[in-house]
């Protein structure tokens, strides 16, 4: 008798699969049969016993209908539903935190809207890579119609908790503690647009919309598009902006320029909102910018593969007495991993991305030092980074380029920057990451979710950065057929 197939059976067949963070996948194969197996996993071997759970969705056009798949399945399982509509990832994950309940949250984040995916959420926080193991084995329950089942009705009350935690927090520095600043909001399509811009009005801030549509756009915070530079700057010049703030599709990761209407980096967002909460020890994926380390502000930098389970799991590995912890990701992605007062104000750990907690803090530094954001990212050690890809690469020469690099040093050198002397220090958490002697690095990976090869390079001027770039990109384009052979990959 043929047994049944597991949930990594099907994900193979479709082509879903768990990428840095949550199963993505194009959305004709998330059907709601599948979308109906992959919840019922999740709550019957990840969150076995648990008696509610909270579900909520981004503005997508495929995120109701995959959100009734998952509510289908929570009833199936016995499970009281939450339903919290459309609303940012990190205020459902809040929700379940300080309800010790699991969570779903449909979203596909940054990438366009024929994808989407779905995150999970214990009742102590967000699934690690050894969850997704568990899941992936799991049989493949049959929905049997189920997933056609209407949406409950609306529970307000996730989105007002995370709204209150914040405006409790921040009012701490007195009613309407961010009076005076004048922000435009690039709403877009984003889950945090309607919260977002209410908070902030509710501290002072006031808020001009720009963008808002209807239409599903995607925004990748951390390759910004030339298109949203141009908005960016456009906008600044006809705004008298303090600040331009956007996020990506679920609001977990901030998008924030200075006056100027350049778009911040996000690791220089992590780094500025690190020091403006007054921590002291900093977790990283090995792609984020050295100005972490080079701005001696950290007692501790641990750095880790890419993907914010891996930053969860570097956070845990410290001690939250040896000083405030938080981490944070090149996307701008900002978890905060211990206790925090803000304005005397306690602001608990919330290790989960949140676009908001960089905006408010960045925006209450600026006021509190009375500079510009401009200013005060220019005071950051001069480096920078550029990355590319490129696309349509097969994943298995991807896999054996990096794992011949990982052995041979001198291939990681003709690779990477032939034309240097010798290397510093190699990272193989995550790829392959060299310094070179003059400051150099230049990182290259297989991408996690897509058949692409990454490249990110860092040097001290921008100009420089984007030429190690596209140099490395083009000398592993250009490798002859009997290169991949010796590899086995031909």
């Amino acid at each position: 008798m043929k047994s049944a197939p597991t949930i990594n059976d099907v994900m193979r067949a479709t082509g879903v699969q768990f990428g840095t963070s949550g199963i993505r996948g194009l959305v004709d194969a998330l059907t709601d049969a599948h979308c109906f197996a992959y919840a019922y996993a999740f709550l019957e071997h990840i969150a076995p016993g648990a008696e509610c759970v909270a579900i909520g969705h981004d503005l997508r056009p495929s995120s109701p209908r995959i959100a009734a798949a998952c509510v289908a399945a929570a009833e199936r399982r016995g499970c009281r539903v939450l339903y919290a509509g459309v609303l940012p990832t990190p205020a459902l994950a809040w929700y379940a935190q300080e309800h010790a309940i699991p969570a779903i949250m449909v979203t596909g984040s940054h990438i366009p809207f024929d994808r989407n995916g779905l995150k999970f959420y214990r009742a102590d926080g967000e699934i690690c890579k050894a969850d997704e193991q568990v899941i992936l084995a799991a049989s493949a329950v049959d929905a049997q119609g189920d997933a056609s089942r209407p949406l409950p009705p609306l529970d307000p009350a996730i989105v007002d908790a995370y709204a209150q935690r914040y405006i409790q927090a921040f009012q701490a520095f007195g009613h309407q503690s961010l009076q005076g600043l004048r922000v435009g909001f690039y709403q877009h399509s984003s889950a945090g647009r309607d919260i977002f811009s209410d908070i902030l009005s509710q501290l002072g801030v006031d808020v001009v919309p720009l963008g808002r549509t209807e239409t599903f756009v995607p925004i990748d915070t951390e390759a910004v598009s030339e298109e949203d530079r141009a908005l960016a700057l456009e906008w600044a010049g006809a705004g008298q902006f303090d600040a331009i703030i956007s996020t990506d599709g679920d609001a977990d990761r901030p998008l924030i320029s200075d006056e100027h209407g350049n778009w911040l980096r996000g690791d220089v967002v992590g780094i500025l909102c690190a020091q403006a909460l007054g921590i002291a020890q900093v977790v990283a994926p090995v792609n984020c910018i050295s100005s972490i380390e080079a701005c001696k502000h950290f007692s501790t930098v641990l750095r880790t593969r890419i993907g914010s389970p891996y930053v969860i799991d570097g956070m845990q590995r410290l001690r939250a007495e040896d000083g405030p912890l938080a981490g944070f990701e090149a996307n701008g992605g900002f978890l905060l991993g211990s206790p925090v007062a803000v304005g005397g104000a306690p602001l608990k750990a919330l290790p989960t991305r949140d676009a908001l907690l960089p905006i408010l803090a960045l925006l209450r530094l600026s006021l509190l030092t009375k500079k510009k954001l401009s200013a005060i990212a220019a005071a950051l050690p001069k480096r920078f980074s550029a990355s590319d890809r490129i696309a349509g690469f097969a994943t298995v020469r991807s896999a054996a380029l990096v794992a011949a690099m990982k052995k041979d040093a001198a291939l990681a050198l003709k690779i990477l920057l032939p034309q240097a002397t010798s290397i510093v220090s190699t990272n193989t958490v995550d790829g392959v990451r060299v310094e070179f002697d003059g400051g150099d690095i230049v990182h290259v990976r297989p991408s996690g979710n897509a058949p692409e090869f990454r490249c990110i390079a860092e040097s001290s001027s921008a100009v420089r950065a984007s030429e190690l770039c596209q140099q490395c990109l083009q000398r592993v384009a250009t490798l002859p057929p009997d290169f991949w052979s010796g590899l086995g990959c031909a």
